[in-house]
C-alpha cells in the first residue's frame, strides 16, 4: 500500500484522488513511545473541506441509486482487504497511537467485526407493510439516505470508530466526508486505501485532514451535509452539537465516560481485579469506558487496594512492538502533562497516592510520554479525580459502607456511558442493572469492550443522539418514507385525517 512510516506528508482523499493540502502548515506525527518522526500532518483549509463536501455531494445521487445489496457486496470487498492488511493495519496503530500491539490487534479485530455485520445490512434495509383503514390500499415504509453526512472520529480508536460511522453510512447510501484526529492520520490513510482498493466509486468517500476550528466547524456547517456523527470531548462536542443543530440536521455525539466499577464484600476478588486492571490501564486508560474509578466495599477494600496496586506496579511499560510491554505511552506531551496534572490535583484534594504518579523516563522511554499506571485510595465524590475524566492510567478507589452507598457513589458524576458490579448476589447485580445511570452495564466483566451487533453509548453528559453500532445506527443513517397505494385507482373514500 502506498502510505508508509517517514517523512512523507498525509494527503487528503477528495473524489476518488490522492490530494496534496495547500495548506502551509504542517506538523510532525510522532510515534509517542520513541519519539520518531512518522510524517507531516496538512492542517488543511476549508476550502478543502467544502471541496470534500462537492465531491460527496456529486456522488450521492448514483450512491444512492446503487441497491443496498450492492453497496453492501462492496463493504464485503473491503471487509476482504482489510484482513489482508491487518499486519500491516497494526504495525501503523501502534506506531502511531502507542497501543501494544496485541490492543491493536485486538482493535482491528473489532473493527473488522463491525464491517462485516454492516455488510449484512446491505441486505437487511427494512421497512415494513402495515394495514391500512382504506380499502384497496397497500402501505409500506421504505429506508432512504439522508445525503451527505459528516464523520469526525478521535485518536485514541483511529480504526475501529471511524469503521463504525462509516459502514453503516455507506450501506444506508450516504456519501461521507471524514475528518480522522490529526494525531492518528497514517491509520486514517490506510482506511482509505482499503475502500479505494474495493471499488467504492469517486465521491462517495471522502478525507480531509485539518484541524476542528477549520476543517471540522466548515463541514457540520456546510448546507449540504444533512447529519454529523462525532466522537470526542465534551468541549468540542457540545460546541459542534450546537452549530449542527441549529440547522435542523441530525446530529450523534458521544462525548466522556467516568466508569466505575462497583465491588461488593461477596465478590470474586481475583475477577474483581483481573478485571479492574484491564479495564484502568488497558490502552492506557484512553478509552472513554475505561475503569476510572472503583467503588469497594469496606469489608475488602484493604485487601482490594493492597493487590490492585501492586499488579499496577508490576505493569511493564514500552514501545507497543515490544512483546513485553503491557501498557503503552499517553498520546502525546500534552496528553501526558493532563494526566501528571490531575494527580497533583488529587494529592492536593487529599486522596492517598499508593503507587505511580509520575512520569517514567529511563532508557529507551526517555523520549516517550509515559505516565506510571497509578492507583489513589480514599478518593471522594467531590474530589475532581473522582468527577472529572482523565484519559490516561490513573485509577480512584472510593470506599463506602454498603450496596446502596455504593450505587449512589456510582451515579454521582455528570456521566453515564459505562459500569460494573463485582458480586455473587444476583438480587444485588440486577438491582445495579436497574439504578446504574449509564448505556452500558456489565456484571463481573470489566467496563471495556463492546460486541459489534449491540448498541454503543451512554447517558447524561456522555452523549446526545442516538446510539451507535449495531442496527440502531441504522435509523440514525436512513431516514423512514412512507408509502400509500390505492391498487384500483378508485381514489380514497375514507375519512382523511
Amino acid at each position: 500500500m502506498a502510505i508508509a512510516a517517514g517523512e512523507q506528508v498525509y494527503k487528503n482523499f477528495i473524489g476518488g484522488r490522492w490530494q496534496q493540502s495547500s495548506a502551509g502548515r504542517l506538523v510532525a506525527n510522532r510515534n509517542p513511545a520513541t519519539g520518531e518522526v512518522l510524517g507531516q500532518v496538512p492542517l488543511s483549509t476549508r476550502e478543502e473541506a467544502r471541496a470534500a463536501v462537492d465531491a460527496a455531494a456529486e456522488a450521492f445521487p448514483r450512491w444512492r441509486d446503487t441497491p443496498g445489496p450492492v453497496r453492501g457486496k462492496l463493504l464485503f470487498k473491503a471487509l476482504e482487504i482489510f484482513d489482508r492488511e491487518m499486519p500491516r493495519l497494526a504495525d501503523a496503530l501502534t506506531r502511531e497511537e502507542g497501543k501494544t500491539l496485541g490492543e491493536s490487534r485486538g482493535e482491528l479485530q473489532r473493527s473488522r467485526n463491525i464491517l462485516e455485520y454492516m455488510a449484512g445490512e446491505g441486505r437487511r434495509l427494512r421497512g415494513e407493510t402495515l394495514p391500512s383503514e382504506l380499502a384497496n390500499t397497500f402501505t409500506y415504509t421504505r429506508r432512504e439516505p439522508l445525503g451527505v453526512v459528516a464523520l469526525i472520529s478521535p485518536w485514541n480508536f483511529p480504526v475501529a470508530i471511524p469503521i463504525w460511522k462509516i459502514a453503516p453510512a455507506l450501506v444506508c447510501g450516504n456519501t461521507v466526508v471524514f475528518k480522522p484526529a490529526t494525531l492518528t492520520p497514517w491509520s486514517a490513510s490506510l482506511l482509505m486505501e482499503i475502500f479505494q482498493e474495493a471499488g467504492l466509486p469517486d465521491g462517495v468517500l471522502n478525507m480531509v485532514i485539518g484541524s476542528g476550528n477549520s476543517v471540522g466547524e466548515e463541514i457540520i456547517t456546510h448546507p449540504a451535509v444533512r447529519a454529523v456523527s462525532f466522537t470526542g470531548s465534551n468541549e468540542v462536542g457540545s460546541k459542534l452539537y450546537q452549530l449542527a443543530a441549529s440547522r435542523g440536521v441530525r446530529v450523534q455525539a458521544e462525548m466522556g465516560g467516568k466508569n466505575p466499577v462497583v465491588v461488593l464484600d461477596d465478590a470474586d476478588l481475583e475477577l474483581a481485579l483481573a478485571g479492574t486492571v484491564q479495564g484502568a490501564y488497558g490502552s492506557t486508560g484512553q478509552r472513554c469506558t475505561a475503569t476510572s474509578r472503583v467503588i469497594v466495599s469496606e469489608g475488602v477494600a484493604d485487601r482490594f487496594v493492597a493487590d490492585v496496586a501492586q499488579r499496577a506496579a508490576r505493569l511493564t511499560s514500552g514501545d507497543g512492538l515490544d512483546p513485553a510491554t503491557e501498557m503503552g505511552p499517553s498520546v502525546d506531551e500534552s496528553q501526558m502533562q493532563t494526566v501528571l496534572s490531575y494527580i497533583t490535583i488529587g494529592q492536593e484534594e487529599g486522596a492517598r497516592l499508593v503507587t505511580g504518579g509520575d512520569r517514567v523516563a529511563d532508557g529507551p522511554r526517555a523520549k516517550g510520554y509515559f505516565v506510571a499506571p497509578t492507583v489513589f485510595d480514599h478518593v471522594t465524590p467531590h474530589m475532581r479525580i473522582f468527577q472529572e475524566e482523565i484519559f490516561g492510567p490513573v485509577l480512584a478507589v472510593c470506599r463506602v459502607p454498603d450496596f446502596d452507598a455504593a450505587v449512589e457513589a456510582a451515579n454521582a458524576v455528570p456521566y453515564g456511558l459505562a459500569s460494573s458490579i463485582y458480586t455473587s448476589d444476583l438480587a444485588k447485580a440486577m438491582r445495579f442493572v436497574d439504578r446504574s445511570e449509564v448505556g452500558i452495564v456489565h456484571v463481573n466483566q470489566p467496563t471495556v469492550g463492546g460486541e459489534a451487533h449491540l448498541p454503543f453509548g451512554g447517558t447524561k453528559a456522555t452523549g446526545v443522539g442516538p446510539r451507535e453500532q449495531g442496527s440502531v445506527a441504522i435509523d440514525f443513517y436512513s431516514e423512514l418514507k412512507v408509502v400509500y397505494v390505492d391498487y384500483t385507482g378508485t381514489g380514497r373514500k375514507g375519512n382523511l385525517y
